[in-house]
């Protein structure tokens, strides 16, 4: 039988201010024109977004190590999945996706 781990409601609403101080910072950066870099920095917010709604909202934090491989291979899965995106949109070279 798992046990159940009580989180304080403290917990939750820092990592609530957390995920409205990233959303935020997600919009500003909306703003700015980093070129290439704009997709980069949003994924990477968006990728602490989802680990902390994961670890606390979804109380993973606190599961038992089988739980824990399971996401992990979601992950693992998901970044395989990516990869094998990028590398054909990255081989399209003769491509022109301008248009032109």
């Amino acid at each position: 039988m798992s046990e159940h781990h009580i989180v304080p409601v403290k917990i939750y609403l820092v990592i609530f201010g957390a995920l409205m101080v990233l959303t935020a910072l997600t919009v500003a950066v909306a703003s700015f024109d980093l070129g290439p870099m704009n997709a980069v920095v949003m994924l990477t917010i968006a990728l602490v977004k989802a680990f902390l709604v994961i670890l606390f909202f979804m109380h993973v934090k606190y599961s038992d190590t089988l739980t824990k491989l399971v996401i992990a291979g979601g992950f693992i899965w998901f970044l395989i999945l990516i990869a094998i995106t990028l590398s054909d949109y990255l081989s399209r070279s003769w491509l022109d996706f301008a248009g032109k």
